[in-house]
């Protein structure tokens, strides 16, 4: 008797769990060749506001936490991701139709930028901030806090792409809500089995899969949403309606060209979605 394979089911990642979406709907996913490979969720409105909800509820815990313990967890992330590297490659030379030699340095790649950012996680604080000399008897500290909730549309490249706008939002204490790349979403999904086996806390992390010309402006006009990045949108009219729809509430927009994956991160990344604090102190007190 021949045994039927159990296909795999791709959800969407929201607080810690893989539901499906509300709306029942769902979108093929194809090979390279236009050959069909699964099912994606086609997120909703509704799963949306579940993401930024979750993304809201976890920012107190994850922000308050030590810049070295979010280190590790980052690190642990590319620990993980390390272990399970082959599935990755196989999905990326499945999606992509890229050679096994391109696969590889991808995989490499997300893997050293999460080790890269997760260096940079107690440094922030010592570059970024700082003693300010005043005229006048006071101390003047100043320090870099995390903005809050943030919603990145992620760049082709399914691995690399979506660990290069995560990682550098989690790093610096902000959590996060994405959507996936529309034609490249399974390894999404498959990075979020990977943080929900990390010890990641539930809600830091929220992956949409979907149309991102259907998710982006609800999650740009969300008024609970603090900053913005568009590294994904590709579409010049798209990209100028989210960021009026951004300006609404004051959120923080990333905009940029077209970028080179594999090129050396920098922090530009972090620095965008995080506030200077300022705090005075008279001397002697």
């Amino acid at each position: 008797m021949t045994r039927l394979s159990v296909n795999k089911t791709y959800k969407l990642y929201i607080n810690g769990q893989f539901p499906r979406s509300e709306s029942g709907r769902s979108y093929p996913v194809t090979d390279a060749k236009g050959d069909f490979l699964a099912n994606a969720s086609w997120a909703s409105r509704k799963d949306a506001r579940d993401a930024v909800k979750a993304a809201r509820a976890a920012f107190p815990d994850w922000s308050g936490r030590t810049a070295y313990n979010r280190s590790q967890v980052i690190y642990r992330i590319a620990e993980v991701l390390e272990s399970r590297r082959g599935q990755f490659e196989d999905e990326i030379r499945s999606q992509e139709g890229a050679a096994a030699s391109l696969a590889r340095k991808a995989v490499d790649a997300a893997i050293d930028r999460l080790v890269w950012y997760a260096g940079w996680s107690d440094k922030l604080p010592q570059v970024l901030g700082g003693a300010n000399p005043v005229a006048g008897p006071y101390f003047n500290q100043s320090t870099p806090e995390p903005s809050g909730v943030i919603a990145v549309i992620a760049p082709k490249g399914p691995l690399l792409g979506l660990v290069s706008v995560i990682a550098p939002v989690i790093t610096s204490g902000n959590t996060c809500v994405a959507i996936a790349s529309e034609p490249h979403p399974l390894s999404a999904i498959t990075l979020g089995e990977v943080m929900a086996t990390s010890d990641l806390p539930a809600g830091v992390v929220n992956l949409l899969t979907g149309p991102q010309v259907e998710l982006a402006p609800w999650l740009a006009s969300h008024m609970d949403v603090n900053g913005i990045d568009l590294t994904g949108v590709r579409d010049a009219d798209l990209a100028i309606s989210l960021e009026q729809a951004a300006a609404e509430n004051l959120k923080r927009v990333r905009r940029s060209g077209v970028e080179d994956l594999f090129s050396a991160p920098d922090l530009d990344r972090m620095t965008t979605y995080l506030e200077i604090k300022t705090v005075w102190h008279p001397m002697g007190l």
